[in-house]
């Protein structure tokens, strides 16, 4: 009987290792799991089923990578011990495991770290730790020629893959939304957690040495306009809408109401950068396009908004989604949420609304100083679509009002989605009245989106999936230019060319960047003029 359980094939050993990590070393996450859901019906509870495989298959195939002869053992024993010490610090002491916990940990000293190993401690990572690494020590393991157990591993790896496969396309709407509801949850799943925190702690310890790059130090601004004529560009960059669910893009649904009445261009085929904010938002205002575009360079790259500035432009960032990921670093800019409007504002989130408060006072800044307003607004972001709008614009019913979208039919979903698109409408409307009332600026408006949104085809939610596969929801992204008057005489704009290319022109977030600065007249030799929308539209 010793001798079964101290002798066995690798895939055994892998297959008893994988069990003990996903459960004995991941109390913490299961506790934490569980608190989080309610099961109310049948896809919550066959979602439940499902779980313990996204833990078990994940080590399982991270175990078949690392267990090789000679370095399996000692590898695997600090790993257990380590798991332990995790393990301990999460369900005794409350830790969340992240990058800055690494820091904390890495930067502490000799007196802070004794006051943390007490004899609880110290029995903790024996017994769940220590005993099983024991049993790793004295285990004899069995290893195949290296064909016949790489076959061996692929299969279970395979058959892994398999389950993982079955209940995502069963439980995708399920994984989606707890996912983007709870995801503090993944600092709790054991052994992952550090591994990645300790990756994240040395790549920031990395990016802190990096030097920034210059890509232009001397920009002009040219002479489009008469010098006491200012031009001002309102930038509003949307969140999560996708161009399938506005009516000025043929959705059969009456989204757009206001702006269908605004002077506007449609641009009808623009396709976003990636399917995820962190992505898309830097690169929409990088000089680099999609394909060179690195987010690693974000925060060390001169990119649109410092090129505007260097040019002379006042430059300001007002935020009401989750940060500019690095773009307004080295401009002014403003979290919107901070003013806690009482109108507008509750909790954590602020309607749109939040982003007029002060707009009449920069229009009148304006007047003095060629300027540029980015807006950055919360638009539809999902899961929670219905905390994106005021009653007043909860026109489609019945909409999904919670954040379990698996507790919603796809009708409700798409509901509450529209009604978000509905609200954007109107902040939008609203950006080009305001406008309209300073008729001696030269001001203009562009409206585009991050990225778009699954909505159920093909039981696909949210967004976020690799830009190859992602379809065209995620990608498809709408673009709406207004330009006043004023600006587009003094451009010698061919309004009917452009709006000719608007209709039948394909673009991304690509041309952002060099229209933007055909739009504010700089120049760079960073400008490609293949990219800019008004491209043959302009003399």
């Amino acid at each position: 009987m010793l001798k079964r359980f101290l002798d066995m094939s690798a895939v055994k050993f892998i297959g008893i290792l994988s069990f003990y990590f996903a459960f004995a070393l991941n109390t913490s996450f299961w506790q934490q799991l569980f608190a989080k859901i309610s099961i109310g019906n049948f896809a919550m509870a066959w979602f439940v089923v499902s779980l313990p495989f996204f833990v078990f298959v994940p080590l399982l195939w991270f175990l078949c990578l690392i267990t090789l002869p000679k370095i399996a053992k000692p590898l695997i024993i600090f790993l257990l011990l380590a798991s332990a010490a995790a393990d301990y610090a999460m369900r005794k002491l409350g830790v969340v495991i992240d990058s800055d916990m690494v820091r904390n940990f890495a930067e502490t000293n000799l007196r802070e770290a004794a006051d943390l190993i007490t004899w609880r401690a110290f029995f903790h990572v024996v017994i769940w730790g220590g005993i099983p690494s024991v049993w790793v020590f004295f285990c004899r393991i069995h290893y195949n020629r290296f064909g016949r157990e790489f076959i061996r591993r692929l299969a279970i790896c395979g058959i892994g893959l398999a389950f993982i496969l079955l209940f995502a396309a069963t439980s995708y709407k399920e994984y989606v939304s707890f996912g983007r509801n709870n995801r503090e949850i993944r600092h709790y799943i054991n052994t992952f957690n550090y591994i990645y925190a300790v990756g994240r702690y040395w790549q920031k310890t990395a990016e802190a040495n990096r030097t920034f790059t210059i890509l232009d130090d001397r920009p002009q601004r040219l002479t489009m306009v008469p010098e006491n004529q200012p031009r001002l560009l309102v930038l509003l960059v949307g969140e999560t809408a996708r161009a399938a669910n506005f009516s000025l893009y043929g959705y059969e649904r009456q989204t757009n109401p206001l702006l269908e009445k605004q002077d506007i261009i449609t641009l009808k085929n623009v396709f976003s950068c990636g399917t995820a904010t962190a992505v898309s938002l830097p690169c929409m205002f990088a000089a680099a396009g999609r394909s060179d575009f690195n987010a690693g360079d974000v925060k060390y790259t001169q990119n649109l908004l410092d090129l505007a500035q260097t040019a002379g432009y006042q430059v300001y960032w007002k935020d009401n989604d989750d940060g500019c990921k690095g773009v307004c670093a080295r401009v002014s800019n403003v979290d919107a949420k901070d003013e806690k409007h009482p109108a507008y504002c509750f909790g954590d989130y602020c309607h749109d609304d939040v982003l007029l408060t002060d707009l009449e006072e920069h229009l009148k800044n304006a007047r003095g100083k060629d300027t540029v307003l980015v807006l950055h607004m919360m638009g539809s972001h999902g899961p929670t679509y219905y905390k994106r709008y005021p009653d007043a614009f909860k026109k489609f019913s019945p909409a999904c009002d919670t954040a379990d979208l698996q507790n919603c039919s796809r009708e409700q979903i798409i509901n509450t989605y529209d009604n978000t698109i509905l609200y954007s409408d109107y902040i939008i409307s609203s950006v080009i009245d305001a406008l309209k009332k300073h008729p001696e600026l030269n001001s203009s408006m562009i409206y585009i989106s991050d990225h778009g949104e699954s909505l159920g085809e093909n039981n696909i939610y949210l967004h976020g999936l690799p830009y190859a596969i992602a379809p065209e929801e995620q990608k498809k992204v709408p673009m709406i230019l207004w330009i006043s008057d004023k600006l587009r005489q003094n451009m010698k704009l061919n309004e009917k060319c452009l709006r000719q290319k608007a209709e039948t022109t394909e673009f991304s977030h690509d041309n952002l960047f060099h229209s933007v600065l055909r739009l504010l007249a700089v120049k760079t030799p960073l400008y490609t003029k293949d990219l800019d929308i008004f491209n043959d539209c302009m003399p």
